[in-house]
């Protein structure tokens, strides 16, 4: 009840700010984030409320996104400028920080980068990143793979989903973020030279 009852101000925030279908993906993805976190040590209430506020800027317009970057001096890249989808990563973490003045690094940059993901990931960005991806309401082709494997390798977790990603975004014809690239190549040099070790 105490834990509940903690995050009741910001439950109440993003149904202000969230259609129904985010909303509930938002309260479904905080579940799954205190549980991975629970499950590989890390802060059960700092990855809830990562998980809540992770897309509170989803449903903005994207003049709106626009208008937030700016006002915190955030300039897109050339590829984030025509890859609107993950915009919302970017200024979330900036609401985040900036208006609802939560100083936390860790919570920050996990919901900065829960869309692209990026090389050098803590555990604890690992985790929101692969909660976005496993939460309950996700019903994508293998999604019961990632579940699986979330709970067993939180590396082999990231490597199908960033290779999941890469090959959606390629078949839609679109670009690839450079940060998901350097996530999935890092990781594949780490799982290649942790095979050649064991040979």
């Amino acid at each position: 009840m105490v834990f509940s009852m903690k995050f009741d101000y910001y439950k109440k925030l993003i149904r202000e700010k969230l259609d129904d279908y985010r909303y509930n993906h938002s309260l479904y993805v905080a579940d799954e984030a205190k549980r991975l976190a629970k499950l590989y040590g890390e802060n059960e209430e700092d990855a809830y409320l990562a998980g809540l506020l992770h897309d509170i800027t989803k449903n903005l317009s994207m003049e709106e996104h626009l208008n937030i970057l700016g006002e915190f001096g955030i300039i897109l890249t050339d590829i984030e400028k025509i890859s609107v989808p993950v915009w919302h990563g970017i200024s979330a973490s900036v609401y985040v920080k900036n208006v609802l003045n939560i100083d936390n690094e860790q919570i920050v940059s996990s919901i900065r980068y829960h869309t692209t993901a990026k090389s050098g990931m803590t555990l604890f960005e690992k985790l929101i990143y692969l909660a976005d991806y496993t939460s309950a309401d996700r019903s994508y082709p293998d999604v019961d793979v990632m579940r699986k494997l979330v709970n067993i390798s939180i590396d082999d977790a990231m490597l199908y989903s960033l290779k999941f990603t890469i090959k959606d975004l390629i078949s839609k014809n679109r670009a690839v973020h450079p940060d998901t690239i350097a996530a999935y190549n890092e990781i594949q040099i780490k799982t290649m030279e942790n095979n050649c070790e064991t040979k």
